[in-house]
Order: structure tokens, then sequence, then C-alpha cells
């Protein structure tokens, strides 16, 4: 055979495997039914090129180290006591000063499947049974705390904590999925997010592949009892925090890269606008005593990501070649895990961008919650919480 037959038929046999994918090391091979959304991106020259030449947040303390396993949300309770945190075994822990001690939990279906294991990732498997609290607020008056878990819904437990008690599961008829993050009004109610109402968390790489459109921003009333949807047919709504005089709340659009407002009072209550176009994609959002978001950033930005988005045929293709996940996940951030936080004003403007480019210190921040000039960073992927002190 001559070379260039050799090579013709070794370029049929790579198609035919690539085709076939008969060891199933495909990211979606899993998912039979799996289809790709195409993104209306803003406009390369939209995006934000600020950047933090110094890198300012290698400048963080680690704490806690291996004593907790992806921490995505920080809270303190009225009395200023915490932090506290949900980690990835379905528990929310409590720092009481010296160490952690237990707090609350989701599931009362626990068992050995939720014992300690060596990172975060290692509980996707089981998440489902044993539970995941993402995004966490109290409720300054009552002293209550409000969950969104991921697999059981929003959810509350009182101020001694325990087992937490269900508020909502559904909406229109509809389960939550995935809920993400919530924020609560002067009145009780709870706006919070349900990011697919296809893919769990625990799929949560196939959603950011696919870029589905089922999510929702809804509130829980707590006078009648009932959920009801404010916005549909999003991509991968996050993170929610209400403003400082409450006259609206922004959430995150994770796969847009956009800070999003949804008005509750005034001529424009009931409708939404976009407040931020960020310089990457974002988990939760918090804001501080001045009124200020403070958004996390998982990853900037990249022409990869930008050019799949927008040609989700090519995105399909790509994901069907006999690729690992986790080689795709490092493609869409950049090739390693990195740090920014941006901070932005009611009004959309960008004020303050922090950064560790190289993940040196800091990676992957899930939150950013302000508290008494330094900011707590949690982190669903890492077993640490890093605290930064604004200068």
């Amino acid at each position: 055979m001559t070379p260039v037959g050799v090579f013709t038929l070794l370029f049929l046999l790579l198609a035919l495997y690539c085709g076939l994918d008969p060891f199933k090391h495909s990211a979606i091979s899993e998912f039979p039914d799996f289809q790709s959304y195409r993104l209306d991106m803003p406009a390369w020259s939209q995006v934000p090129t600020e950047r933090d030449t110094e890198n300012l947040l290698q400048k963080s303390e680690i704490k806690f180290l291996n004593q907790i396993q992806g921490p995505e949300s920080i809270a303190f309770d009225p009395l200023g006591r915490g932090p506290y945190t949900g980690v990835a075994d379905g528990r929310i822990l409590f720092w009481n000063g010296q160490s952690w001690t237990d707090f609350a939990y989701t599931s009362s279906n626990r068992s050995e499947l939720c014992d300690p294991k060596p990172s975060p990732l290692s509980y996707l498997k089981n998440e489902h049974i044993c539970g995941r609290p993402l995004g966490l607020r109290f409720d300054k008056k009552t002293g209550d705390l409000y969950i969104a878990d991921a697999y059981f819904g929003l959810m509350k437990v009182g101020p001694e904590g325990g087992l937490a008690t269900s508020l909502a599961n559904e909406a229109e008829g509809v389960p939550l999925r995935f809920t993400n993050d919530l924020d609560i009004d002067e009145e009780g109610n709870v706006y919070f997010t349900d990011s697919s109402t296809k893919y769990q968390r625990r799929n949560f790489m196939q959603l950011v592949f696919s870029a589905e459109n089922s999510g929702r921003v809804l509130k829980y009333n707590p006078a009648n009892k009932e959920t009801t949807v404010l916005e549909r047919d999003l991509q991968f709504p996050n993170g929610v925090s209400l403003s400082k005089d409450g006259s609206f709340f922004v959430f995150c659009e994770g796969s847009h890269g956009r800070l999003r407002k949804y008005w509750l009072k005034g001529e424009k209550a009931g409708t939404s606008e976009i407040l931020a176009i960020l310089p990457g994609f974002p988990d939760n959002v918090r804001t501080n005593e001045n009124g200020d978001f403070w958004v996390a950033i998982h990853c900037r930005r990249n022409m990869y990501t930008y050019f799949c988005a927008l040609y989700p045929k090519i995105r399909t293709f790509l994901l069907k070649l006999p690729i690992p996940t986790k080689i795709h996940f490092l493609l869409q951030i950049g090739g390693h895990p990195t740090a920014v936080v941006a901070k932005y004003s009611p009004e959309g403007k960008l004020l303050q961008l922090l950064e560790d480019n190289q993940g040196k210190v800091v990676k992957a921040i899930s939150e950013v919650e302000e508290k008494d000039g330094k900011l707590w960073m949690g982190s669903v992927l890492v077993p640490f919480v890093a605290v930064y002190k604004l200068p």
C-alpha cells in the first residue's frame, strides 16, 4: 500500500473511531438527547478589557485548607457570627471561632455515601442523595437560614439548625431541578434561581456545554406559600441579590456572562434589563453595605468559548469526539482555573476588579461576601475559603 493509501486508511479509521466513540470517552456519551443551543453573545468589543495587572487576589489568606470541601456560599448570621457555608457532602457548617461544627443538613437520607471524600468533585455521584446546599441567606429579622439546595429546592432551617424543611420544590407543575441561589426582601419574599429544568447540578458541565434555555427566576411568597415564575427561558441563571433599597434585584446570566436587573418597584416593575456585560462567566452575586454588587466570575471569556457559543453545531461535533469532559472544561476556562471578582454600582458601572490570573492562590471563585473590610471568597471546586483584605 502506498503512503497515501496508508494515510487515507488511518484517517478513515480515526474518523470511524471518533464517530462511534466505542469506549464512551466523549463528554456527551451518556446524554443521547444532548442538544447545543446558540448563545446570542454580546459583541466582543463590548466585553470589558480592564485587568488587575497586580494580581491582588494573590495577597489573599487561605483559611480552613482541607477542612471543608466545596464551600460555595459564605454567610454570617444576624449577630455577625460565622461564617456558615454549605459543603459538598450536603451539610451546612458553622465556624464557632475555633472549629467547624455541623449546623444543618438538607437530606434526611444521609448514610455512609455522604462520608468524607478526597475532593469536592468526589461527591457528585451521590449529591442527589446527600443534598448539595448552594446559595445561603439569613433572614435578618427571624434568624432563619434559607437554603437553595440543588436537588431539594428552596429550604429553610431555624436559628438552632438541624434538618431543613422544604418550602418549594416545583413551580407551575415543573420540578425545581437545579436550585442555585436566593435572596430575601423585607417582607420575607424569596427570589431564587432554578438553573435548568433538564440538567441536575451533578451534570453541570453538560449544562454549560449545551447552553439550553430552561432556566428560571422565581419568587416564593411566604404568606400564601406560592411559587411564581418571574423570568423563564434563561440560559444558566445563577446568583441573585437584592438592591440596597429593595427596588430591584440582580441575577447572573451564566451562559451569556451578563448581570441582569429585575425591577420590583416603580414604572418598570415586573420587567428586566441588562445591567452589565461581564468580563467572564459569573456564579453568585452579593450586595455590600454601600449597595454595590460583588460578582464572582468563574473564568474570563476567551475566543474558543465565544466561537463555540455562536456555532452550536460545531460545538456538538467537538463534544462528540472521544475527548474527556475535563479537557473540554479546561478549554472553556482558558487552560487552567483562575480567579476574577468584580464590583459594580447599582447603575452597572464597573468599580473594581481583582484577579489571580494564574490561579496561584485563589481560583474558581463561586461567591464573594464583603464583611468588615474583607472579602470572603468561597468556591464549589476547592477545599478552602480565601479572605482578601480590602485597602
